[in-house]
């Protein structure tokens, strides 16, 4: 299940899992979507080794900055997976 985290004002949405399990360690992957003409811009991250799973569209620039807002924004990304996301916690 993914939890909505915010949106940015380019219109990108920031999505959370809720925790898992993986290899005896807690994660949670952070999806980043932002609409474009017939489709999106789409980047997923695992946390907390900050591993990106998954990118497209978006540029090196924008991908450091997400880089930064999750080193600002993990611990809060897990209190809320692991409580069933922000409105819950």
């Amino acid at each position: 299940m993914m939890y909505e985290y915010m949106e940015l004002p380019d219109q990108t949405l920031i999505t959370h899992s809720q925790l898992i399990e993986k290899d005896g360690q807690e994660t949670v992957q952070v999806h980043f979507e932002r609409p474009k003409e017939g489709g999106f811009d789409v980047a997923r991250c695992e946390l907390p080794s900050y591993t990106w799973l998954k990118r497209d569209g978006f540029t090196d620039a924008e991908m450091e900055k997400f880089t930064e807002f999750l080193e600002h924004n993990a611990h809060l990304l897990f209190r809320y997976a692991e409580n069933g996301g922000i409105l819950s916690a």
